[in-house]
């Protein structure tokens, strides 16, 4: 099952930093992102795309996960090369991970 079947998301950036929260359709399916929507998993399934860490704040009261992604905009908007400076489609990315 991919995370876009329990989950919305939606991400943001500052600087080189991306930010991603991940919210349940269902509030019953929170406990199961919770267990299996790892930091590390997150890191692994992103890859080379981010040069830093994965940090992963709990949001119970709104059933979300918040994922801080460190030096993951390659520099960041006004020093990127990449297509998407702003790391939108990153929001996109990580629904595609398995649980």
């Amino acid at each position: 099952m991919r995370l876009r079947e329990l989950a919305a998301s939606r991400s943001g950036d500052k600087g080189d930093v991306s930010n991603i929260c991940v919210f349940a359709y269902d509030p019953a399916d929170y406990p199961l992102l919770v267990e299996r929507l790892t930091a590390e998993r997150v890191q692994a399934h992103f890859g080379a795309l981010v040069e830093g860490g994965v940090v992963r704040y709990e949001l119970p009261r709104v059933h979300g996960l918040n994922f801080v992604l460190d030096r993951a905009l390659g520099g960041g908007v006004s020093m990127t090369l990449r297509a998407d400076p702003h790391g939108k489609a990153y929001q996109s990315l990580i629904l595609d991970l398995d649980l």
